[in-house]
């Protein structure tokens, strides 16, 4: 039963990262400087789906708290930057998105949209830290608690967490490729085909590090799943700047996305049955087995949760189809 919750928690952050990928995505590109009218088709682009891109993100704090609460105490106090970092953005993103036309002036727009950047940086770069922090392991010691936080500062860690950001970008823009008019998503097109090329190099980055790195090839116990991720990322990616050279945007988006969901699901596979590997004593390794709640609490999540799951597939599947196609500007919004 912890097989499926765990697999359960993957996919919801998996999706999270997906979906939320885009708005930072679009929010990491309000730095370009472009003009308020541009900005705000972008935001416009983004904004019917964002607040329920965040739901996925609840969702799966709620089964780490509930069917995993020895995971989730290791993984607050353990990797407290990287999880501070990645709230704090989201917190600004959705603060900046929603305040920055509250005031009438220019200016304060744009100040605004500098919150929404800076928040977008961090979200990325936190929920990149975390996933590389797990895959290189941590000073988990024998009384069942990480020891510090200095482990996130590492060489790998760094350039994962910018592998990541790179990713994300790539990802908005492709996004904005895909939902912008026709007459401003061809400069996005452009824009993408670049980021691509910048994210497949961050990636590869990323893996080299990871391949010097004793600490992360100590900590895989499925080398086969780690060394599957920056293929499976780098053949996406590929697609997608094959689509997107053939303007097909639709494909190129599906692409980059699976580039994100294959980055949670193969971390996840690489470290099975484990989810934290100790660096300083590998008996007090946590496997999933001994993190998930008791049988009887999973059981009673289980009805709580499961109907929960069409409920948010049919919500976003909804959103989806009726804010389908290109934005025309003619939408009501106050963002």
């Amino acid at each position: 039963m912890e097989l499926a919750w765990y697999a359960l928690l993957g996919l919801f952050f998996a999706t999270y990262l997906v979906l939320g990928g885009y708005d930072y995505g679009v929010g990491l590109l309000l730095a370009r400087g472009t003009d308020p009218a541009r900005r705000r088709a972008a935001l416009n682009a983004v904004g019917p789906f964002f607040l329920g891109n965040e739901v996925w993100l609840v969702a799966a704090v709620g089964i780490l708290f509930g069917a995993f609460p020895m995971l989730e105490g290791e993984l607050l106090s353990g990797f407290y930057p990287a999880v501070v970092g990645a709230l704090v953005g989201v917190i600004l993103v959705t603060a900046g998105v929603q305040l920055r036309s509250r005031p009438s002036g220019e200016r304060s727009r744009a100040g605004w949209d500098r919150v929404v950047v800076i928040g977008s940086l961090l979200a990325a770069l936190g929920w990149g830290a975390l996933l590389a922090g797990l895959l290189q392991g941590v000073p988990l010691h024998a009384d069942g608690h990480v020891a510090g936080v200095t482990h996130l500062f590492t060489p790998f860690v760094a350039a994962a967490g910018l592998a990541v950001l790179a990713l994300v970008a790539a990802h908005g823009a492709t996004f904005l490729t895909l939902r912008l008019p026709a007459a401003d998503a061809e400069a996005t097109g452009r824009l993408a085909r670049r980021l691509v090329p910048v994210a497949l190099a961050a990636v590869g980055a990323a893996t080299v590090l990871g391949l010097l790195s004793e600490r992360v090839r100590d900590t895989v116990q499925r080398p086969v799943a780690g060394l599957l991720a920056p293929v499976l990322l780098a053949g996406a990616l590929l697609l997608a700047r094959a689509a997107l050279a053939r303007r097909r945007p639709g494909l190129a988006f599906a692409a980059t996305g699976t580039a994100l969901a294959a980055l949670v699901a193969l971390v996840g596979a690489a470290l099975w049955p484990y989810a934290l590997v100790s660096t300083v004593d590998p008996g007090a390794s946590l496997t999933v087995a001994d993190a998930a709640a008791s049988d009887p609490t999973l059981r009673l999540l289980g009805w709580l949760t499961v109907p929960l799951l069409p409920a948010l597939l049919g919500f976003q599947l909804m959103c989806w189809w009726v804010f389908r196609g290109r934005t025309d500007g003619r939408a009501p919004v106050y963002w």
